[in-house]
């Protein structure tokens, strides 16, 4: 997987130059910057004359002025940082633009130099067309989709025509102006929209976010004056004290821009956008509830008492106003906390939620998918996914949402083993998890893991359930097959050779003598197979001798191999299943011994675990032991499935002194459910 930071230096590296083009760039830049400083130097006292009234024009001008060299400020430093970066001179060359020829200082310009407008429209003409770009272009100089080449430079040339032939002027721009400019950034935001989602990598989307932020605090403030507007005109407010409040506002509002774009470029890693925004939004909503309720106090018991300006009613008004701001900014931070990072905030009620939808959940194949889906709306993760523990691989169990290149892994434990992994992914545009969401996971991993044992448990038993269904089946049809094609012919032609031999009697006597001779054969071979498929069913021995007697029997038939069978005097009545299955295991083990393992001593010992509830047995030798390649032979694994099919276990030890030994435990009860 390509590393974010990896992404981060190959989309930089695209946009750096050198030698000749870089000349010819920086060349344009020096041109461009000194041409709109120019214009800035003559800007500054045609503004001040234009707002003749001191000491409102002294403050005006002194505010465009702190504006434009906090603009030229933040581009300096974005060129000295990127100067061979076509990305970072375009931003700084912006931002140049922006605080030299906006439109106090364009429009003021031209008032008082009549003559110069043309090349005042040409370099507003220029603040646009970069804007335009810069929508566009941000954060890596590309365009996306590559298509839109076309229609951004048709959007600059129609702000020049529009400039330079429609009727209007820079006090008055052109209707036309206006259309090009809203499309053209709608378009613009609509491109970067799908940048984000599409094309971005984390660090990117994180610098958009920088410079949305900037954008969005600058349009929200010019909306918030407009909105106020006629609030402001009915108060008796002086007319020049609210102007410079609006002006001061909004020029602080859009020195947020160039202020973003420079975070965006040079230190987006240094602060938490994701925060930034949160607190934003809490206090804007907070300052807006507050002024509202305010407001609502004030007018109605002012309309209910026919009163005006009461300072007791303002006072009133200010205690509501100071008693609801605690809870309302609490309420307020846990709904943003809930829009932007989802409910880490609220863990009980996320596991609450859990358990409701579990206990809801009929089906054990919807458990995970449950599980996953809740975890997915809690963190508001684009992806998760469980995985279950099959052996010595996992697999995908259930998943919800589009997976991405940078995952964090949980593993899902049940009594200390592990059961499976959660796979989530981050939200977009952040790295990670942060502390209180991995504390919400903690949490829910613990839920998800005893989800996913049961789960693996439910699968187990129905797989178990196959496959005691099949192995029914199976023997019926060997028992089918066996009567039919063995017992049942030899059965059937009996009547008829005893009818012949009958016949033959009087005829040739000797002739019946033979065949009788021969249905008696027949009827032992036959007697045989009955007696072969009952040994099969349930070896006959173990009605007869019982458990240890039948065991006893079995080695009382290896020759050449002394065995020694440890007992205990007396066994209480076991379940036919555990002594079937005792039965076959030390067969196939002493067997295995006599035939492969060159012993001359085996030890077989039956022991009752009472703690435990259950049969051991266990056969050693003192043979060659077992080597790698038959660890895994058809004998051992016929054990060790005898003894699983019970739930108990099987193991195989070797020693290092030679000789192998098997240990097979055996439960005398059902596992309670």
């Amino acid at each position: 997987m390509q590393s974010e930071h990896v992404q981060a230096m190959e989309h930089r590296e695209a946009t750096v130059m050198r030698g000749r083009p870089l000349l010819l760039v920086r060349a344009g830049w020096t041109a461009l910057a000194a041409l709109a400083l120019v214009s800035f130097a003559a800007a500054i006292p045609a503004l001040h004359v234009q707002h003749g009234k001191e000491p409102y024009a002294a403050y005006l001008t002194g505010l465009m002025t702190a504006f434009g060299v906090g603009c030229f400020t933040v581009a300096v430093i974005v060129a000295w940082r990127r100067s061979d970066d076509f990305m970072g001179l375009f931003a700084s060359l912006f931002l140049v633009l922006m605080g030299a020829i906006n439109a106090p200082n364009a429009q003021a310009l031209a008032a008082a130099h009549p003559t110069l407008e043309p090349l005042v429209e040409f370099s507003w003409g220029l603040l646009w067309a970069a804007l335009l770009l810069f929508v566009f272009l941000f954060p890596d100089g590309r365009f996306v989709p590559r298509w839109t080449r076309a229609p951004v430079g048709f959007l600059i040339a129609s702000v020049f025509v529009a400039l330079i032939f429609d009727e209007g002027s820079l006090t008055e721009p052109p209707d036309t102006l206006a259309v090009i400019l809203i499309g053209g950034l709608l378009a613009g935001v609509a491109a970067q929209v799908y940048r984000y989602a599409r094309v971005s990598a984390q660090t990117q989307r994180q610098q958009t976010k920088w410079v949305v932020f900037g954008i969005t605090a600058f349009i929200v403030v010019q909306i918030s004056g407009i909105a106020a507007e006629p609030l402001i005109s009915r108060s008796n407010l002086p007319a020049s004290l609210y102007d410079a409040a609006s002006v001061t506002a909004i020029t602080l509002a859009a020195f947020l821009i160039p202020l973003s774009i420079g975070v965006a470029i040079l230190r987006h890693r240094l602060w938490d956008i994701d925060f930034v925004v949160n607190r934003t939004l809490v206090y804007a909503a907070l300052t807006a509830c507050v002024v509202g309720v305010y407001v609502i106090v004030v007018g109605y018991l002012g309309a209910l008492l026919r009163t005006d300006g009461n300072l007791v009613i303002s006072l009133v008004a200010t205690g509501i106003v100071a008693v609801l701001f605690a809870p309302l900014r609490e309420r307020l931070q846990r709904g943003v906390n809930r829009l932007m990072y989802g409910e880490r905030d609220d863990p009980y009620s996320v596991i609450s939620r859990l358990g409701e939808s579990l206990e809801a959940t009929l089906e054990p194949e919807a458990i995970l998918h449950t599980v996953a889906c809740t975890v997915r709306e809690a963190l508001k993760s684009p992806y998760t996914a469980i995985t279950l523990r099959a052996g010595a691989a996992d697999s995908i169990a259930t998943e919800s949402g589009k997976p991405s290149n940078d995952m964090m892994r949980l593993p899902l434990l049940h009594h200390g083993e592990e059961v499976g992994e959660m796979m989530l992914a981050p939200r977009p545009g952040e790295n990670g998890f942060s502390a209180a969401d991995r504390r919400l996971l903690e949490d829910l991993v613990r839920q998800a893991g005893a989800a996913a044992h049961a789960v693996r448990l439910t699968k187990d038993l129905q797989r178990s359930r196959r496959h005691l269904v099949t192995t029914r089946e199976e023997e019926r049809r060997r028992l089918r097959r066996d009567l039919h094609d063995g017992l049942g012919p030899t059965l059937g032609s009996l009547p008829m050779k005893l009818d012949v031999a009958t016949d033959m009697i009087s005829s040739d006597p000797e002739a019946a003598k033979i065949l009788l001779r021969s249905l008696k054969k027949q009827t032992r071979s036959a007697t045989s197979d009955v007696r072969r498929l009952v040994h099969e069913l349930r070896p006959p021995a173990l009605d007869e001798l019982g458990l240890v007697g039948a065991v006893r029997e079995i080695a009382a038939r290896q020759d050449g191999l002394r065995i020694i069978l440890e007992a205990p005097k007396g066994l209480p009545p076991l379940p036919a299943a555990v002594e079937v299955a005792a039965y076959r295991i030390a067969g196939e083990a002493m067997t295995n011994v006599a035939r492969h393992a060159g012993a001359s001593r085996c030890e077989v010992r039956l022991t009752l675990d009472e703690p435990r509830g259950s049969l051991r047995l266990e056969v050693s030798d003192d043979g060659r032991g077992i080597g790698e390649n038959r660890g895994s032979g058809v004998g051992l694994h016929s054990m060790r499935e005898r003894a699983e099919e019970l739930g108990g276990t099987f193991d195989v030890e070797v020693s290092e002194e030679g000789g192998a030994k098997i240990c097979a435990s055996l439960p005398l009860a059902e596992p309670k459910g």
